[in-house]
């Protein structure tokens, strides 16, 4: 489904499941939709699921010019109103946990809970580094390029042992899928959230909050996580072991049951 915004642009959405409470799933900056496939049936059996991809992600408008990541709380905000949602549970993995933070500093009371996966209150000058290394890749116009420079440091050390294979064929589809077009909003993307900081807002979280980081995440350290799920006042820290910055794709099973059995407790 389709939904065309006040200012032009237009955003690809998906709601699966009719009953129960609304829940989001927010895209980390590599994703789109499709990446949620595998989690459809779990969630739809007790939950009304909207997924959707960021303008310049997957089956959304494109920019043409830069822009922060804040433009992307207004989309979300006119799609929920289009949507005749009063409240909703979201959750936001990496770049998607960055935009829900700050629809939280603005739009606190559309939340009945948050959930933040892979994401700390701050862009670190680390991370700035690794996302200055996958614009370069990007730059390079190959998928299978794209992925031997940026997949690394998403997966972890453990995941490669294990399924170096499974990667293997994944370099070759990212060879097929990403097109010029993908780079450039994927490079958009990246630039958007270079000076993201949110470290103001973590103590006037006020909504059930669910933390979950991953031990082996470089990307946003689970010691930094776990500092920062001190600091909101009604949180639930949740740690997934021998995983990295795709934990949710990594021990799905884990993901689900911390992510379900949050939901289950504040809904």
């Amino acid at each position: 489904m389709r939904l065309t915004l006040k200012d032009g642009g237009e955003l690809y959405y998906e709601v699966h499941g009719g009953e129960g409470p609304w829940v989001t799933f927010l895209n980390g900056i590599m994703m789109s939709t499709a990446s949620w496939a595998g989690f459809l049936d779990e969630m739809k059996r007790d939950y009304r699921l909207l997924l959707m991809d960021f303008r310049d992600q997957g089956r959304s408008s494109k920019m043409s010019t830069r822009y922060d990541w804040k433009i992307h709380v207004n989309d979300l905000i006119e799609l929920f109103d289009e949507l005749s949602i009063k409240t909703i549970n979201l959750l936001g993995v990496s770049y998607g946990g960055q935009v829900g933070l700050e629809l939280t500093r603005e739009y606190q009371d559309r939340l009945n809970t948050l959930m933040l996966v892979n994401v700390t209150p701050k862009v670190s000058k680390y991370l700035q580094a690794i996302s200055d290394s996958w614009e370069l890749a990007a730059s390079l116009g190959s998928g299978r390029d794209f992925f031997t420079v940026a997949i690394p440091s998403i997966y972890s050390d453990v995941f490669y042992e294990q399924n170096l294979d499974w990667l293997k064929e994944r370099q070759e589809m990212f060879e097929e899928l990403l097109t010029e077009e993908w780079m450039k909003g994927f490079t958009r993307l990246s630039k958007s959230a270079k000076d993201f900081d949110c470290s103001d807002l973590i103590e006037d979280i006020h909504v059930p909050t669910l933390v979950l980081s991953a031990d082996r995440d470089i990307l946003t350290p689970a010691g930094e996580m776990k500092e920062m799920a001190g600091r909101i006042p009604d949180s639930t820290y949740l740690n997934i072991p021998d995983a990295g910055h795709a934990a949710f794709l990594e021990k799905q099973r884990e993901f689900l049951s911390a992510v379900k059995g949050f939901l289950s407790l504040n809904n």
